[in-house]
């Protein structure tokens, strides 16, 4: 029964832990704490504005609170003190009908952006590997 219990409250662990920020911080301090992500999530968005292949998706949205959403939630992504006010990723993107294709181009603007800011290749694969979950509630909703 001892073992039964102690099974539960480690699987209980393990299903909390995913629906919570990550409690190390070492990632948020490697992409520059809040103003290396705010470099990341600007730059991202001015190199979002330069592809042809998903720009139209972003002409009617509010960029400068798309921008503050995305601050917060890679911030929260990486451990950081923030705390994401934004919608769910299926509420933000319903109705979109965003492709892979799509999804993969936001990537690559991404990783654009953080090697514009000179963010090692290792940190930019963790914070990629901590968004990638959200892929399914973005692409074809």
């Amino acid at each position: 029964m001892r073992r039964l219990l102690l099974a539960s409250a480690l699987l209980l662990g393990a299903c909390v832990s995913n629906t919570q920020p990550p409690k190390d911080d070492s990632l948020y301090r490697d992409l520059g704490a809040k103003p290396g992500i705010t470099r990341i999530v600007e730059g991202m968005l001015l190199h979002i504005a330069h592809d042809d292949r998903i720009v139209e998706h972003f002409r009617k949205i509010d960029i400068t609170r798309l921008r503050d959403k995305l601050i917060e939630q890679f911030c929260v992504e990486a451990g950081g003190p923030c705390k994401y006010t934004g919608d769910t990723m299926a509420e933000s993107h319903k109705g979109q009908h965003l492709t892979r294709s799509d999804f993969n181009a936001l990537v690559e603007d991404l990783i654009k952006a953080m090697e514009d800011q000179g963010v090692p290749v290792t940190a930019q694969n963790r914070l990629i590997a901590r968004l990638a979950p959200m892929r399914g509630e973005v692409i074809e909703k």
